[in-house]
């Protein structure tokens, strides 16, 4: 740093020197007169010796003040060009590089730090430099602490003001303080930085050899000078904190888009004036519509006109907050597709509807799924179809499981008299169709149709019951009341009834039987024989059940209930393949 004075200063201090020389010569003149004086036994007066050196010595000390004057001036000329160049640069450790050289430079210093405080009120050393051989150097090595009084950095920080000590081991304030003895500390400056009133670090230099390095020159001039750092530090700093906060919302933003991109939905957002700000890629795809031509353009410009209703609905959204629903259709470049809908409004934090949200799926083939399934029901037991990914997951076998099974014979063949093909099929589908609503209201799966028969489960995997004895019964009840109902409805009186039903409860096995491009859900086994051949020993109009069944239908009877049913124990049948005859009940109602 130049320290010359200024032009006018320097002919002062010339004519000062100019004036000391006049006085030297006349002082060295005037002892010459002395000895020649003395040698006649006369002398000067004593004043003219004694004024002289007076006025050489003020000479002296003008002189002093205005060298300390004019030094002090370029400091502060200096401070004011580096405060300058340090606010020019936004950038955190340029700006503490620049300071810690404009304080090394102003100080003199052996020794130099930047130390701030940390979020978690820790000091951190973020520039670092001592005289290494007579040079300044950068202090890099990894994870080393430098050696300061730790007293002086909290008396700062506490006080808030600058410290000087000129002879630190005399200092009144350090007295006892081990790290000034350990550190062989002799002259301290630290200064605070402050920023707006708070503390964010400190400037701190100090001089293990030489006390009184140090002034109050210093002290100030490195204050005014911290009064300035201290901004543009913490102006650095949260520049630094608005970068990283940018940063995060740049990545933010980044990862925003790729979510929006990958969402299969249409996505599209408003701004409170309806102006379309998001577009994703899938509500391009559905609406045939690049992004470019959707973005910043009205909302009700862009969205098909699905409903008559759909500009009621965005106002009741924007106004009301209310959230709708429309299912419609909409012509598109690879043909008709069906969609789906939402509008809910964008609110703020404080509730404020700012504009809206859209979601648009296409529903195409989930309608053409429906359309199927609805077919499909047409054919197909209702659980059975509910159930379908159950069973698929079935593999090709099964597994064993207790189930109630029951045949049912709607009608037989033989009381179809001069009644033509056709008219057999109309009549028994009607029979069919009473027996396949009392299965359903109760649960059961129908297993297959069998010309004039119906084969029904209870329990089984797509319909897991622990009363499946009881639904099964009350199933057969509501089949005989509902075929009477049907009798009076056709106008006939057949006696005996028509049906006849017969159930047995056991273990069989049910899964997947076929190949594995067509398959069929069934169940094989004793159980299923034997509820056939009890349907087959009941005459017209009756109701068979096997002694199994009235055991699981009594164990299964609510504690204290009375059992709703009426048995009537008839012969016991032996059936092929059992070596134990069967108990049979004729079952009523009470």
């Amino acid at each position: 740093m130049d320290n010359a004075p200024s032009p006018s200063a320097s002919n002062v201090i010339r004519e000062l020197q100019t004036a000391r020389t006049l006085i030297t010569e006349i002082t060295a003149s005037l002892e010459a007169q002395r000895a020649i004086l003395k040698q006649q036994g006369m002398n000067l007066p004593p004043l003219v010796t004694t004024t002289l050196t007076a006025v050489q010595n003020d000479l002296n000390q003008i002189e002093q003040l205005l060298v300390e004057e004019q030094t002090e001036l370029a400091q502060l000329r200096a401070l004011a060009d580096m405060s300058a160049q340090l606010t020019t640069t936004l950038d955190i450790n340029s700006v503490l590089e620049q300071t810690m050289d404009i304080v090394i430079a102003l100080t003199r210093a052996d020794r130099g730090y930047i130390i701030l405080m940390s979020e978690e009120g820790d000091f951190e050393f973020r520039v670092v430099r001592e005289d290494s051989l007579n040079s300044m150097q950068r202090y890099t090595e990894a994870g080393t602490t430098p050696q300061v009084s730790s007293s002086v950095l909290r008396h700062v920080m506490e006080s808030k003001a600058a410290l000087l000590a000129d002879n630190a081991f005399q200092d009144e304030r350090l007295q006892g303080n081990l790290s000034i003895a350990n550190f062989s500390l002799r002259s301290v400056l630290c200064v605070p930085l402050l920023y707006k009133g708070n503390f964010i670090g400190v400037v701190y230099v100090d001089n293990r050899l030489q006390a009184g390095i140090f002034t109050e020159r210093e002290k100030n001039t490195l204050t005014a000078f911290a009064n300035t750092a201290a901004v543009a530090i913490a102006n650095a700093m949260l520049y630094a904190d608005i970068q990283r906060l940018l940063y995060q919302i740049t990545q933010f933003k980044v990862l925003m888009d790729n979510v929006f991109s990958s969402i299969a939905s249409g996505v599209i957002a408003t701004d409170a004036n309806d102006m379309i700000q998001t577009f994703n890629r899938a509500a391009s795809t559905i609406l045939d519509r690049t992004s470019e031509a959707a973005v910043g353009k009205s909302l009700a410009v862009i969205l098909p006109k699905i409903s008559d209703r759909l500009g009621e609905y965005l106002d009741a959204v924007q106004s009301q907050g209310e959230v709708h629903i429309i299912d419609g259709e909409l012509i598109h470049s690879s043909g008709r597709i069906a969609i789906t809908m939402k509008l809910t409004p964008l609110k703020d934090s404080e509730a404020r509807t700012q504009g809206v949200a859209v979601v648009l799926d296409d529903v195409t083939s989930q309608v053409e799924d429906n359309q199927q399934l609805r077919i499909i029901q047409n054919y197909l037991p209702p659980e059975l179809v509910k159930n379908i990914h159950t069973i698929s997951k079935l593999a090709l076998g099964g597994e064993r499981r207790e189930v109630t099974c029951m045949f049912i014979e709607v009608r037989p063949v033989s009381s179809f008299k001069d009644v033509g093909p056709k008219e057999v099929m109309d009549i028994l589908n009607t029979y069919l169709s009473v027996a396949t609503r009392c299965i359903n209201q109760t649960s059961g799966v129908i297993d297959k149709y069998m010309g004039n028969e119906v084969m029904a489960l209870y329990n089984t995997q797509l319909n897991p019951q622990d009363n499946h004895a009881m639904l099964a019964l009350e199933a057969a009840m509501l089949m005989r009341d509902r075929f009477l109902a049907l009798y009076k409805e056709l106008g006939i009186a057949p006696d005996p009834h028509y049906y006849r039903i017969g159930m047995h409860t056991g273990v069989c096995t049910l899964g997947n039987v076929g190949s594995l491009t067509r398959r069929d859900f069934t169940a094989i086994g004793d159980t299923i024989n034997l509820s056939k051949r009890l349907e087959e020993n009941a005459t017209s109009g009756q109701i068979f059940i096997s002694g199994e069944t009235r055991t699981h239908l009594e164990s299964t009877l609510p504690a204290g209930a009375n059992m709703p049913y009426r048995f009537m124990e008839h012969d016991p049948i032996q059936v092929k393949g059992r070596t134990q005859k069967t108990l049979i009940y004729e079952v009523f109602r009470l």
